[in-house]
């Protein structure tokens, strides 16, 4: 992993964008890096587009500005790909997770990621629903963003979803979201 690993994550109000942000530095600190998650809100209702951030090092962090170079580019929502350049600023290596059905060599055209660069999809929305009945792709992100990223293992993430979740969530929900977790892990591939 770089020094420093810069994500910047695409989403919709109401999806869990942010939430998986959190879900993600959290995992990352207990890890033993230093981290940052952060939004950044248009207009603040759901279905708007919005962006969230990562950072996640080796070193402490000083650095409080968006991420304007990424390294990982996630797109929560593949509507976002027909409205918003989310290429922009990526760097030539850059990784883009995005959450479609698709497969990854068809959006690396749409993209128009360069050769350097890599494009995987994962089904997120249809594992969140088949794993607690509901469109929210942010579980199934976080384990692709995990297993692609390299950053932190399956493990430590699936014990800091416990952890978030248990506060607010029932057992039921905790243990579907957990299952998502695993099977974007799992199920995420590159194109």
């Amino acid at each position: 992993m770089a020094e420093t690993l810069e994500i910047r994550w695409h989403g919709r109000g109401g999806q869990g964008t942010v939430t998986a942000a959190k879900v993600f530095a959290d995992a990352c600190l207990s890890g033993g890096r230093y981290v940052q998650a952060f939004p950044e809100y248009g207009p603040e209702r759901s279905g708007a587009p919005l962006r969230a951030y990562n950072r996640v090092s080796s070193k402490e962090l000083r650095m409080h500005c968006p991420v304007l170079k990424p390294n990982i580019v996630v797109v929560v929502d593949a509507t976002l790909l027909d409205g918003i350049d989310v290429t922009e600023g990526a760097l030539d290596d850059a990784i883009f997770i995005i959450n479609s059905s698709k497969d990854p060599r068809e959006l690396r055209e749409k993209l128009k990621a360069k050769p350097t660069q890599k494009v995987f999809t994962v089904d997120a929305t249809k594992i969140a629903i088949d794993c607690f009945g509901r469109p929210m792709p942010n579980s199934p992100m976080v384990g692709a963003l995990a297993k692609v990223s390299g950053t932190v293992s399956l493990d430590v993430i699936l014990e800091d979803v416990k952890k978030s979740f248990g506060k607010k969530f029932s057992q039921k929900i905790i243990d579907g979201n957990l299952e998502a977790v695993k099977r974007g892990y799992e199920e995420v591939r590159e194109g």
